[in-house]
């Protein structure tokens, strides 16, 4: 199939390409050029149209917890939250991750991934905490995800907040979840890990002893897989380790030797210089998530001198707000903002964060491009339509214009592996009604 558009950003830091179309054979992009040489150097293929349309990579969401949208509406505590540690310990804990149970994870996962695709995202990762769902949560939540079609990995995040055996049991979660993945993987022919897969992933240092934390680390090792952890998403943390540690978040995972290209670190709001340089010089990968950050008053993390450092970024919602066109939006100003320079970051930046830097994050290869031998993981953006842009599209403004005017209303079509999933802004096969009804209900008994 050839696929053609009005436009197209086959890398999010090179210049949009005028009419300009992708050849996807096999699940893979085959060709890419002018939309007429493509049409007549393979004039047997069937052609997608895509005019009055941008197409794009598919969005990496580096970091969602998809059982998040359940508690969107629980009633607020009695007292209201002051603070960071107040909201885990007097509402997210207690009145969220602890009423969890596989049927609300499962409606969750199955809402939320059909509301990712049809926004444009094709691959995410997910994190997943329910202590009292173990155990079997990962594998409860992971018929949804296949049903989507989309790219799915799926962590447990492991904590000893509940206990040495139920942290173990977290951990074990994780170690059979990936094993089960990869021998579905191989039965299907679908090389090492097919569409879903697994990750290592523990909770914080505030939460986790060292020993428990070295145990994550070598089991990724093992696996080869990352293992990811929430770092300084607020002063807590950092304040934590320094007084239990001597030392602040990072510098005790230098200390102990887990701090390595292997550890994908999400949130890394506050930040020291030493802890910049940490990840700097370790290869740390990390996922930023700006507006769920602004939610939970935890600051605006330091994301453009990690960039200058050269550190992998990928950009996540948090389960906040699924709609990466607005994550884009929110860290384009955010970090405009901040900086008070309205030239700090540009769309190209937040768009490659948002695709081939989030894919990185994760170690998806050749995801978030659409070039030869890339994945055919695409959408079509819709730049014309009943609210179409209002003002010219040219190759120099294309990229503000969608980060700044577009949204996940706009995406028409998503393609993922070479498989259509969303056609005319639907999800194929997705009845949307019944799985709304199914996420209230299961909505309904957590809040109860």
């Amino acid at each position: 199939m050839i696929i053609g558009a009005d436009w197209a950003v086959t890398a999010a830091l090179d210049e949009p390409r005028r009419r300009w179309a992708v050849r996807v054979v096999d699940g893979l992009i085959d060709d890419s050029g002018p939309v007429t040489e493509l049409r007549a150097r393979y004039p047997d293929d069937d052609f997608c149209d895509g005019s009055g349309c941008v197409l794009l990579p598919g969005f990496v969401n580096a970091h969602v917890h998809l059982y998040g949208v359940l508690a969107h509406g629980v009633p607020a505590p009695a007292m209201p939250v002051a603070d960071f540690w107040g909201f885990l310990d007097d509402y997210w804990w207690p009145l969220v991750e602890n009423a969890l149970d596989h049927e609300m994870i499962a409606a969750a996962a199955a809402w939320v991934t059909a509301d990712l695709a049809a926004g444009g995202t094709t691959s995410f990762f997910d994190i997943l905490e329910a202590p009292n769902a173990l155990p079997g949560a990962l594998f409860a939540q992971r018929e949804a995800v296949a049903g989507s079609g989309l790219r799915g990995v799926l962590s447990f995040e492991a904590t000893e907040r509940m206990g040495e055996a139920n942290g173990q049991a977290g951990l074990d979660e994780n170690v059979s979840f990936i094993e089960d993945c990869r021998a579905r993987a191989a039965s299907e022919g679908a090389g090492r890990d097919g569409r879903v897969s697994g990750a290592m992933c523990i909770h914080t240092t505030f939460t986790c002893g060292e020993p428990f934390i070295r145990q994550a680390f070598d089991a990724a090792a093992d696996l080869d897989v990352f293992c990811h952890a929430h770092v300084n998403e607020g002063v807590h943390e950092g304040r934590w380790c320094t007084e239990h540690h001597g030392m602040r978040t990072l510098e005790f995972y230098d200390r102990i030797g887990v701090a390595s290209p292997r550890f994908q670190a999400s949130q890394c709001v506050q930040l020291s210089s030493r802890e910049i340089d940490i990840i700097a010089e370790s290869g740390i990968r990390v996922s930023h998530m700006p507006l769920s950050n602004c939610e939970v008053g935890g600051g605006i993390a330091p994301v453009l001198e990690m960039l200058e450092r050269g550190v992998t970024v990928g950009l996540g919602s948090d389960g906040y707000l699924n709609d990466m066109f607005a994550v884009m939006r929110g860290a384009f100003l955010l970090h405009r903002a901040a900086t008070l320079d309205p030239g700090a970051i540009s769309a190209a930046t937040v768009l490659h964060m948002a695709t081939e830097g989030s894919a990185r994050t994760l170690g998806l290869e050749r995801v978030g491009r659409l070039e030869p031998g890339w994945h055919a993981d695409l959408q079509l953006v819709d730049l014309e339509g009943p609210r179409g842009l209002p003002t010219p599209v040219e190759a120099h403004n294309l990229l503000d214009q969608l980060v700044l005017w577009r949204s996940a209303s706009n995406v028409s079509r998503v393609m993922v592996g070479g498989d259509w999933i969303v056609d005319g802004g639907e999800v194929i096969g997705a009845d949307m009604d019944k799985r709304r009804a199914h996420t209230l209900e299961q909505a309904a008994r957590l809040w109860s």
